[in-house]
């Protein structure tokens, strides 16, 4: 018998047995870490995109509600 194989065979004897459980625990864990990864890029990307959308103003865009008197009558039928 090869060292080898009785590497394998002491490897084989640490490892838990895979029980239901035991994996649908897994897939929950690992679905709960790409929901967080998820969430976490979808942050930082709305969090990029303000900054560049706030960064890329022009000056009318300081002004842009100037200029704009629509009186409580607007609408109304006077």
């Amino acid at each position: 018998m090869c060292s080898h194989d009785k590497n394998n065979k002491e490897i084989e004897a640490l490892l838990p047995e895979s029980s239901p459980t035991s994996s649908a625990l897994r897939a929950i864990g690992w679905t709960s870490v790409a929901l967080a990864v998820t969430a976490l890029g979808l942050y930082v990307g709305r969090e990029l995109r303000q900054r560049y959308k706030f960064n890329r103003r022009t000056p009318s865009d300081f002004f842009s509600h100037a200029g704009e008197e629509l009186g409580a009558e607007y609408g109304v039928g006077i």
